[in-house]
């Protein structure tokens, strides 16, 4: 008998097994109907299906061939994996800057997310997709080590204009940040006069940058020297769970401004 590598490998070394495999599982088809389906060669698909058969994957009914019970369970788990192999693929640039310790869903939820890098012509894409996003929102609530001025000034207009509600926690250091430059202070403290806004002070570490905008969660990923990398986006709803929930959790254990010893609210 063969080991399970030898069969996922006899699998994987055929597109035309895999595809054959997996419409036999959604439903029966004729020789025919496969051939047409998969652009296989006759000659092909009678290996194929001999194989399938003498594995038992496989019956003939009739004129059609079906999948049998264990035929369907292997031709779910080698879709699995092939959306496992795409989504890694997929995030293998970026792996190293996700804050892997507090991402407790499935990163199967991030294989229709949208991934945006620097490039040569575009060194601040990731933001600028941020303030995209932020210009749309109605809601926004964050937790994040930085908060930088661009974001600030967005936050602080359509929050002034009754657009746009917003509640955040950030790292002692980010409020620092701006309290000690003149210009980012009187902004931080407009946008704190406005109604529906909070901001909320975690001491110790802030180990990630989330933002739930509406219900879209975007993920801000830097590298250890704190230079930007990349960022995701997605409206999986797993993954918005688990972002409310985190922000929600940040916030229950932060102090207040005044409390932290910021005398701006």
């Amino acid at each position: 008998m063969e080991s399970a590598l030898e069969e996922i490998e006899f699998l994987a070394l055929s597109a035309n097994r895999v595809e054959v495999l997996e419409s036999l599982a959604e439903d029966g088809h004729t020789r025919n109907e496969l051939a047409a389906a998969t652009g296989a060669s006759q000659a092909t698909l009678g290996r194929i299906l001999g194989d399938f058969r003498e594995r038992s994957w496989i019956r003939r009914e009739g004129s059609e061939y079906v999948a049998t019970a264990t035929g369907r369970l292997v031709a779910s788990g080698i879709t699995d994996l092939q959306r496992i192999i795409e989504t890694e693929r997929r995030l293998r640039e970026v792996v190293d800057y996700l804050p892997s310790t507090e991402l407790t869903f499935d990163l199967r939820r991030l294989a229709d997310a949208t991934i945006t890098t620097p490039s040569q012509t575009r060194p601040n894409a990731p933001l600028s997709r941020l303030l995209e996003l932020l210009e749309d929102a109605d809601d926004v609530r964050t937790v994040s080590h930085a908060f930088n001025e661009q974001t600030l000034s967005v936050v602080q207009d359509r929050a002034e204009t009754g657009e746009q509600t917003f509640r955040g926690v950030f790292s002692r250091s980010a409020i620092e940040a701006l309290v000690d430059d003149a210009t980012l202070r009187d902004r931080l403290e407009a946008l704190l006069a406005t109604d529906e806004t909070a901001i909320r002070v975690r001491d110790g570490s802030v180990p990630l940058a989330v933002m739930l905008l509406d219900d879209v969660v975007y993920l801000l990923l830097r590298d250890e020297q704190g230079v930007l990398r990349a960022s995701i986006d997605t409206d999986d709803e797993a993954v918005r769970s688990w972002a409310e929930e985190t922000i929600a959790e940040y916030w229950t254990n932060a102090d207040s401004l005044s409390d932290a010893g910021f005398s701006l609210e």
